[in-house]
This record gives C-alpha cells, sequence and structure tokens, in this order.
C-alpha cells in the first residue's frame, strides 16, 4: 500500500513506519517566531531550562506582524527577541525585511523538510513540498530545546486538479471554493495534499497561496509534491541543491 506524502516525510523524520493516526517522534528540520507569538515561546524556552536551541535545527525570528513596534511593550517584545537571536546565533529578520511566510520559501524551506512556526499560516511553505505547519509558542520552545516534537500522523485528503484557470479566476479564487465545498472545519488536523495535471500549470506564486490558506479549513498541512516547477523556482533563487 502506498503512503501519502505527510506520512513519507514524517516517517523519514522519524526512522518509522509512519501511517495515519500513528504518533510519532519526529526530527525538526527548521523552527521560527515571530514578534506576536515568539515572545511567549521564548519565555517558555528558558522558563523550561534550555539554553540554546538544538545544535541540528534551523532556527529564525521574525520582526515583521507588529512593525514597526505601535507601542512600547510591543518594543520591549522586539527587544527580547533581538536579544535571543543574538545569544542563539538564531537567524533575525528585521522590520522592514518581509513577511515570514514569504521568507521562508524564498530563502529557507525546501522539499521534504520537517518546519514549524508559531504562526497559524507555517503551512504556506507546503508549496515547495515541505511538512510544515503551526503550533503553539509552548510546543514551538519545546521543539526549539529539543530539535524533535510529537506528531499524530495527519490523515489526508487528495485533491486533484485538472483544467486550466479561466480568464479572471486565479489560485486563490481555487482555494477559497475548495474551502466551501469541505467547510471551515472540513479538514481539521488532516493533509491536504494537492495533485492533478493540472499542477504542472501552477507557478510557486500560485501554490504559495492555496497553501497558506489550507488552515482556514483547519488542515494541519498543505502539501504540493516536489517537482520541475519547484526545481526551477529553487535553482532561480540559487538554492539548486534543496531540490
Amino acid at each position: 500500500m502506498g503512503k501519502t506524502l505527510a506520512e513519507r516525510i514524517l516517517g523519514t523524520r522519524s526512522g518509522v513506519e509512519a501511517r495515519a493516526g500513528d504518533i510519532v517522534i519526529a526530527n525538526v528540520d527548521m523552527a521560527f517566531i515571530q514578534d506576536t507569538t515568539g515572545p511567549l515561546a521564548v519565555r517558555q524556552f528558558r522558563s523550561a531550562g534550555f539554553e540554546r536551541p538544538a545544535a541540528s535545527l534551523r532556527v529564525a525570528v521574525f520582526l515583521d506582524h507588529a512593525a514597526p513596534s505601535p507601542g512600547s511593550a510591543l518594543s520591549d517584545d522586539h527587544r527580547l527577541l533581538r536579544e535571543f537571536a543574538r545569544e542563539t546565533g538564531a537567524a533575525l529578520s528585521e522590520v522592514g525585511e518581509g513577511i515570514c511566510h514569504q521568507i521562508v520559501a524564498e530563502s529557507m524551506a525546501a522539499p521534504g523538510d520537517l518546519i514549524v512556526g508559531a504562526d497559524s499560516h507555517t503551512v504556506t511553505a507546503g508549496a515547495l513540498g515541505a511538512f510544515a505547519c503551526a503550533m503553539g509558542s509552548t510546543d514551538v520552545a519545546v521543539a526549539l530545546g529539543l530539535g524533535k516534537t510529537w506528531f499524530r500522523v495527519p490523515e489526508s485528503i487528495q485533491v486533484v486538479l485538472s483544467g486550466n484557470f479561466p480568464d479572471g479566476v486565479c489560485a486563490k479564487d481555487l482555494v477559497l471554493h475548495l474551502i466551501s465545498q469541505i467547510g471551515a472545519e472540513g479538514a481539521t488536523y488532516k493533509a491536504l495534499e494537492f495533485g492533478g495535471d493540472a499542477m504542472g500549470n501552477m507557478s510557486i506564486a500560485d501554490r504559495l497561496t492555496v497553501a497558506n490558506m489550507t488552515v482556514e479549513a483547519g488542515a494541519k498541512v498543505g502539501l504540493f509534491p516536489a517537482d520541475k516547477v519547484t526545481q526551477d523556482y529553487l535553482s532561480a533563487l540559487g538554492r539548486s541543491e534543496c531540490y
């Protein structure tokens, strides 16, 4: 019996034959936080006794959601996150450098990666074939410290795409239509896995748009399998080794 992409990635990262419904402990490739959820993650990280993130982990800190800071409390949070990045060596994306999800896609995510982020739209990186999912700040703090975390392997819903977009219809319309059909809870803790002959006509920008919105149907992750479009995208960014 074949495996879903979600099962394959979580199986590889956990070293077991993962199947939907299984509980696995999986090694995380990357974890990131941003300036509205990150301060709690840092405080929980420290209160748990961690001093530095796991050596195997790529870590990024983004100042992007409340930037420039609208008040003194958030300015204090920005200072906390800058200190954390400086002390731990985490990559820091400063105010004005971009939104975390776009930077992760362009500079950090790769097919087959396991990525956790303290932001509901972490799923965006699924456009590149990464198992990218959101977690609460405390869970991300533990993943930062241990370099691994637990998952219940999600069941997958296969979404087969065929045909072409007519004039005036785009990827946003596609995913909004999908959500209208299955409902805002229609994919709760499931993997929405996209495929079909129309996928080859979708740019990475299209796929990012769709993956970004899968959480609005409750999905744990939205996944596009990596293909020639993915390879060309990474090559154009000087990241061909990531394919």
